[in-house]
């Protein structure tokens, strides 16, 4: 997605789509931190959810990387999202040296939620 700047800390999502397990969520986790740009953020954050094939029970998890809660109101998002089920969503911050308080927040909610609605 666009990455949003506020006050020199800049903050971008990714999105992968028909995520179907565990294995595909740890593919998606890597083939986005072998990016070096976002390898080298000062957090990627992340949130996924699917349907087990198997046993067709939901699965979800999320990373907070240091942003404490920001995997969590991810997830939020997730759930509140009509969409796909097989999604992975990573929204990386690269930290501007000013503290943004809440509103990074806001802006890992609002980049989350855009990434979804621009791939569902």
């Amino acid at each position: 997605g666009e990455p949003l700047v506020d006050r020199r800390s800049t903050f971008q999502a990714f999105v992968a789509l028909d995520v179907r397990s565990e294995a595909q969520a740890r593919w998606a986790l890597r083939a986005l931190l072998s990016r070096p740009r976002i390898a080298k953020a000062t957090h990627n954050m992340y949130a996924y959810r699917f349907v087990d094939a198997a046993t067709g029970a939901r699965r979800a998890d999320n990373e907070d990387d240091g942003e404490t809660g920001a995997g969590a109101k991810m997830a939020h998002v997730l759930d509140l999202f009509d969409g796909p089920t097989g999604v992975f969503v990573m929204v990386s911050r690269w930290y501007g040296g000013i503290k943004l308080g809440p509103d990074r927040f806001k802006h890992i909610a609002k980049l989350t939620q855009r990434a979804l609605e621009d791939n569902g």
